[in-house]
């Protein structure tokens, strides 16, 4: 079977990365998010030192020498919302494409966020998803999960999901992050819920690919489901 990538935008606070996780898990595939900006950080320069010490640790295993480094890194498992300004680092983007076109090549995987679904828009071997959902039921997952008040969960949301605006339009030319011609599939999680969102993404990668699969839910995956990530 050929390797696969699912992409994944998401609207902050919309269980977006908790449905890719899901999936991953019943996949068997890895999920990548902030793994991907921590490596490409380093490969920029920042953390240079370490970068090289475990780059020439995995040099003779090339094929697997980043999916190694990126699963080497932590991953979140915590909503963060964006408290800056966007601010573009193009040298930064030049590694994140990087880092998303060869995880394309190497594995069958899931990356959230990046602008993946841009950089791969060429790849015929892709499923590119937005997954988003109303204020109403973001807000509450965001106060349980951050506790926080509601105030501030309103403005996370709406500075993190501004964020995410600006930094797709940078790095796609002025494309529109929400804008459903740019996705396979659209899901609100709050009409569907979290698992039928889970199940409609399978049904959708073999409909488009019929050589994979639909998972069976009895086997182990690679990934954790993060069942109380909301973001």
């Amino acid at each position: 079977m050929e390797n696969y990538t699912i992409t994944v935008a998401r609207g902050f606070g919309s269980g977006g990365k908790e449905i890719a996780s899901q999936v991953a898990k019943d996949l068997g595939i890895h999920c990548y998010e902030n793994r991907i900006l921590t490596l490409a950080s380093q490969m920029s320069g920042i953390d240079r030192q370490l970068f090289e010490e475990v780059n020439e640790k995995l040099h003779e295993n090339k094929r697997n020498g980043l999916i190694n480094m990126l699963n080497a890194l932590p991953r979140r498992t915590h909503p963060e919302p964006e408290r800056r300004n966007f601010i573009s680092d193009e040298q930064l983007f030049a590694y994140e494409t990087q880092i998303i076109m060869e995880l394309a090549k190497t594995e069958s995987c899931i990356i959230v966020g990046k602008c993946a679904d841009w950089i791969l828009r060429d790849n015929q071997r892709t499923l590119s998803l937005y997954i988003e959902a109303p204020r109403t039921f973001c807000r509450p997952r965001i106060m349980k999960k951050m506790g926080v008040t509601a105030e501030t969960a309103d403005i996370s949301i709406t500075e993190t999901d501004k964020y995410r605006a600006e930094y797709y339009a940078h790095y796609t030319n002025g494309n529109y992050w929400t804008n459903p011609v740019n996705y396979d599939l659209t899901l609100n999680s709050e009409r569907l819920g979290i698992e039928r969102c889970v199940e409609l993404i399978e049904y959708t990668l073999h409909s488009k690919f019929p050589d994979v699969p639909l998972p069976d839910k009895k086997d182990a995956g690679l990934e954790k489901s993060e069942s109380d990530n909301v973001d």
